[in-house]
């Protein structure tokens, strides 16, 4: 007898195909939920806030008076968003925010395009000359 003879042969059978009513019941219902929840904000993707540069307030700037030093601007504002090569005697403070889910959960709106923007200028020993947009920037 060789090994082929050995096999059963394969009967198909209809599947059965009376589902109880409650049992269709519950696959309706399940996939009601999951067709809902497909489109629920719960199961959206977490976006990370994106704050960008340094956050500077009105009353940080209105510490800064003309003739500090550099130092002395480091030390209240930290350091600067640009410090540009070719105008060393010049540094922006720029802030740009897009706001993820916690900043929208939170109502915080989005800065865009650097409407944020505090500009300070040094003479050549390093003393400020010059302080430009305050205005610009968040009462607190």
């Amino acid at each position: 007898m060789s090994h082929l003879t050995m096999i059963k042969p394969l009967i198909f059978r209809t599947p059965n195909t009376t589902y109880s009513p409650f049992r269709k019941l519950t696959m309706s219902a399940i996939l009601g939920m999951a067709v809902a929840m497909s489109g629920c904000s719960m199961l959206s993707v977490y976006k990370i806030d994106l704050p960008q540069g340094t956050p500077i307030t009105q009353t940080d700037a209105q510490k800064l008076k003309v003739g500090m030093n550099q130092n002395q601007v480091l030390y209240i504002l930290g350091s600067p968003a640009i410090k540009d090569t070719l105008a060393p005697n010049r540094w922006d403070y720029i802030y740009d925010y897009k706001a993820g889910t916690e900043g929208r959960r939170k109502g915080i709106a989005d800065v865009k395009n650097a409407s944020q923007h505090l500009v300070i200028y040094f003479d050549a020993n390093g003393i400020v000359t010059r302080i430009e947009g305050i205005e610009t920037l968040p009462t607190a």
